[in-house]
């Protein structure tokens, strides 16, 4: 892990050669697609380049008239041209500053300018980018992608941009040097190739250690994001792991410092060479210059003049080579923003899709799936191995992973509800997912309305379809915020119309804040029941034609349940819905019912036809109200006497798909999370 030899420096070094994404080398092109985005800020960088070669002239000419002021002035005893030149001078002294403060202020604006782009762009892709690059994708380090990354481009191209004066200075320097003494000039130049000996070495190895420290960074942040949200935070506090986490956090975090001494070094060499080289060298010709003086070849101004010219040309020399380091962290960070950008998203819109017709005054489209199957992507098309807390290899990252759904066909009919129930992991989810074209079928199509899901735009897709998910996400923001967030103009009477339907009104009126009461980081100051129910107000203030509600009723307790029911046949009324149950109970008064097994459908029909079939759903039903008994919860009145009766299959049993068992209790009586739900392991990321 450490190298180092007689210099008593250690320097880190990592050299696994699994680890593809610190030792990635810079892509070709990335310089060129640099300048494209500085293109749009040419107007800034021909003022800044103008600024910059007018101050370089001044640096030049202030060596030159000091020359003036002792051969003509001093030694001559010439007051008038010793007043006037000195004056000259703190004019252009005055002069100097005010055009450095106007470049600095350019560089900003164009540095700045190509970050705001940057950002912009990359924030804007990454949200067209498929539910799966964000189920692979470690959150910590997208944000440090977007965030860490962009800072470090923006800081190494003002910097960059702000030695543009070094390379005008230098060449000017050259030229005076030259007119004054050739001998002197070519002594000092003689050793110039051995400044950029330092630079060419340790260019390479910085350019990789930037791309170590930035990936190491993103994970470090990672670990910080993870375990500071209340859920991370929580857990670590049940499982009572303080010293593990903090061991963890340290391990990573003395990563990052050991890389970053490394960098510090290697960046300072360069400097540290050239700023002992540029003592000697200028020691060399006061020696020689002094003695061509003592000849009488020239006069002490001459001497003095082509000292402070040296000193004007080992400057902008050395702050070149060190902005040598600024220029590979630079190109490191654009690489690596460029890296996320070229990440195709695999959910598009083509240039000649459709809209869906309005949900407002238009009857209920109808959902069909033709032929469904799906399988998700391979990881090498949806996610980055640096974005990855633990990437695979590269082989196995283009593996085809196993289908979820194999070749479904159903119908939605247009305003009616569509039940999907089954064991966990038999991709009733994974359906829902594609009616929202959160992916793509594999094979076959999902049409609303007659219209092939990839033929219409996607705006027109997000106002027809409505989704109240199990997990109802809520924004650190206000309750007020969250809610207009489905609709951004609407009024406080149609807020608070939609609340008092989705039965939270009464929570939301008793708080002292009110609408503008904080939610706290995803809804954690609301319990699960009131985030969902403030979800389904969300839904019913959007009034899409079609809704979608995977379990959303899971959390609540009977009394919040009973009324969000009741909420839910005035607001789905008329609407196409299709409903995802646990809790079959839930599901009777369906007009379809779907019962998913295994990737595919195994039955079909109405609650009274699926009962008496005696299939698997007949299985799941009685076995769900034989446990609810032996809670002593019951099935309630009116349930059928045969539906009443208890069940041996009341104890857990071996669903295929996984392993499954019920409960009929929900978080606020006391019971299991998510009531009247049967737990198992699925075959696929999100294949409940």
């Amino acid at each position: 892990m450490f190298a180092g030899q007689g210099s008593g420096i250690m320097l880190a070094t990592y050299d696994d050669p699994g680890n593809s994404t610190a030792s990635q080398r810079l892509r070709p092109g990335t310089l060129r697609r640099i300048l494209a985005y500085a293109k749009p800020h040419s107007r800034e960088t021909v003022l800044l380049v103008l600024l910059t070669v007018v101050d370089s002239l001044i640096v030049v000419s202030t060596p030159l008239l000091l020359k003036e002021i002792i051969d003509v002035g001093i030694l001559k005893r010439d007051t008038t041209v010793l007043t006037v030149i000195s004056l000259v001078v703190a004019g252009l002294a005055v002069l100097d500053a005010a055009l450095q403060l106007a470049q600095s202020y350019y560089s900003g604006r164009i540095s700045q300018g190509v970050s705001y782009d940057l950002r912009v762009q990359a924030f804007t892709h990454v949200q067209r980018q498929p539910l799966a690059f964000f189920t692979r994708t470690q959150t910590g380090s997208l944000v440090s992608r977007l965030n860490t990354d962009v800072v470090g481009a923006q800081h190494a191209l003002g910097t960059l941009l702000g030695s543009l004066s070094s390379v005008f200075t230098l060449v000017l320097v050259l030229g005076s040097m030259f007119y004054l003494s050739w001998l002197v000039s070519l002594v000092a130049l003689v050793i110039l190739p051995v400044f950029m000996i330092p630079g060419a070495l340790v260019g390479r190895r910085l350019t990789r250690y930037s791309r170590e420290q930035m990936q190491m960074n993103a994970e470090m942040g990672a670990t910080i994001g993870e375990r500071f949200n209340v859920a991370g935070a929580m857990l670590s506090k049940l499982f009572g792991r303080p010293h593990e986490e903090a061991k963890l956090f340290a391990e990573r975090a003395g990563k990052v410092r050991e890389v970053g001494i490394t960098w510090m070094v290697l960046s300072r060499l360069t400097v540290i060479i050239m700023t002992l080289l540029a003592a000697v060298v200028t020691a060399l010709v006061y020696g020689l210059g002094g003695a061509m003086v003592v000849d009488g070849t020239f006069q002490v101004g001459t001497l003095v003049a082509l000292a402070a010219l040296l000193a004007r040309l080992y400057g902008p020399i050395t702050q070149l080579s060190s902005i040598q380091g600024e220029a590979h962290t630079a190109m490191v960070s654009f690489d690596r923003i460029f890296e996320l950008l070229d990440l195709k998203p695999l959910i598009t819109e083509r240039p000649d899709a459709t809209e869906l017709p309005a949900p407002d005054g238009a009857a209920a489209p109808e959902i069909t799936f033709d032929g469904v199957s799906f399988r998700y992507p391979k990881a090498s098309e949806v996610s980055l191995a640096s974005l990855e807390s633990h990437a695979l290899p590269a082989g196995e990252r283009s593996q085809e992973p196993p289908e979820v759904l194999r070749d479904i066909s159903f119908t939605a009919p247009s305003g009616k509800l569509t039940a999907l129930v089954g064991p966990s992991g038999v991709g009733k989810t994974t359906a829902t997912h594609l009616v929202s074209r959160l992916y793509d079928p594999s094979a076959g199509s999902v049409r609303i309305a007659g219209r092939d899901l990839r033929d219409v735009t996607l705006d027109s897709l997000r106002r027809t379809v409505g989704v109240v998910s199990q997990d109802a996400h809520l924004f650190h923001d206000t309750i007020r915020n969250n809610l207009t967030y489905a609709r951004p103009g609407a009024t406080e009477e149609e807020l608070i119309e939609a609340c008092r339907a989705a039965q939270i009104w009464d929570t939301i009126s008793s708080l002292p804040s009110g609408l503008d009461t904080v939610a706290g980081d995803r809804g954690y100051r609301l319990s699960g029941g009131e985030k969902q129910r403030l979800a389904l107000a969300r839904l019913l203030l959007k009034a899409p034609s079609i809704v979608v509600l995977d379990e959303a009723t899971a959390h609540l307790d009977s009394e919040s349940e009973a009324a969000v029911q009741r909420a839910l046949r005035t607001a789905l009324r008329g609407r196409t819905s299709v409903v995802i149950a646990h809790r079959l109970s839930t599901i009777r008064e369906a007009d379809q019912i779907l019962v998913f097994d295994e990737g595919g459908i195994r039955e079909r029909g109405t609650h009274e036809e699926l009962l008496a079939a005696g299939g698997l759903y007949a299985e799941l039903y009685h076995t769900q109200f034989a446990r609810q008994a032996a809670n002593g919860s019951g099935p309630g009145p009116a349930a059928p006497e045969e539906e009443r009766r208890p069940q041996e299959a009341a104890a857990p049993q071996m669903m295929p798909g996984g392993m499954v068992f019920f409960d009929g209790s929900g978080p606020d009586d006391g019971g299991a999370p998510g009531g009247g739900v049967w737990h198992g392991t699925g075959q696929g990321p999100g294949g409940r």
